[in-house]
């Protein structure tokens, strides 16, 4: 039998509401099957904001649970799946004419003067990404693809430091929103740099997510002081402590310079995302 339970984005504290039982397959390679989770509801306030339920399986470690917007995180043999909508929980100009326009819509508000718009708008995805829970170093230091590379916290994928065709972001760039993503042709929303509405309500400090390689991605401070590439390795992180892995991890930063987010390849063994 397995448990599921719900938890709330505020303040990221596990709230018990009652124990849902469910039948789950339970396969040869201890593979869990959660049944679907009718119970994840998500509202939005006033200000865009939106709350959710996530629905956590047994055994999810506590800092997965930062992912508020799941709609499912369970385990998954050695992985954990993490299933998202991949939209975004704040406003942006790219809600204009869509469904969710009357709450989520905002004209762009930020401060790069050379901003233009591009033409997609914000669609909704199934997205599923099962990445490993005790991530290894991986010798061949896979080049990370186009397209998601890992997933924030609030649910929206991290794309690599390329447009398309591998090209440098100096053009697409301007066409960031305010809070530093766009949707590509498809309509998938996305981030390849700081995700501000992320690190300016957790902090800049913050877990912004992870990599399909299963290693935290932090924001663009430590310890009080701005990280650079210079602190970072070719992958774009380095090892130590941190206040989610206080005995040590390798993990990722996210920096104001290129590649703002993964260099050379996957520290790691990557993971799978599908939709």
């Amino acid at each position: 039998m397995n448990q599921l339970r719900l938890i709330t984005a505020s303040g990221g504290l596990a709230l018990l509401l009652g124990l849902i039982t469910v039948v789950a397959c339970q396969k040869s390679d201890n593979t869990i099957t959660p049944t679907t989770t009718t119970g994840a509801t998500s509202s939005t306030t006033a200000t865009g904001t939106t709350t959710s339920t996530v629905a956590v399986g047994t055994g999810v470690p506590d800092v997965y649970k930062k992912i508020y917007g799941a709609m499912e995180i369970y385990v998954e043999g050695t992985n954990i799946v993490i299933k998202t909508k991949g939209r975004p929980d704040h406003k942006s100009p790219y809600y204009k004419g869509t469904q969710w326009e009357s709450s989520l819509y905002e004209v762009y508000n930020g401060t790069n003067t050379k901003f233009g718009a591009n033409p997609n708008t914000i669609s909704e995805f199934s997205l599923t990404f099962k990445i490993p829970m005790n991530p290894q170093i991986d010798a061949s230091h896979a080049a990370t693809p186009l397209g998601s590379i890992g997933v924030a916290v609030n649910g929206v994928a991290f794309f690599n430091q390329y447009a398309a065709m591998r090209a440098a972001l100096t053009n697409e760039i301007n066409g960031f929103d305010q809070y530093g993503g766009h949707p590509q042709q498809q309509g998938q929303y996305h981030y390849h740099v700081e995700p501000t509405y992320l690190t300016k309500n957790k902090g800049k400090d913050a877990l912004l997510g992870f990599l399909l390689d299963g290693f935290p991605v932090y924001g663009p401070q430590e310890n009080g002081k701005t990280v650079t590439n210079a602190d970072l390795d070719s992958y774009h992180g380095h090892t130590h402590a941190t206040a989610d892995y206080p005995n040590g991890i390798y993990h990722y930063h996210i920096t104001a310079e290129d590649p703002y987010l993964n260099g050379s390849g996957f520290y790691g063994k990557a993971g799978t995302v599908t939709q």
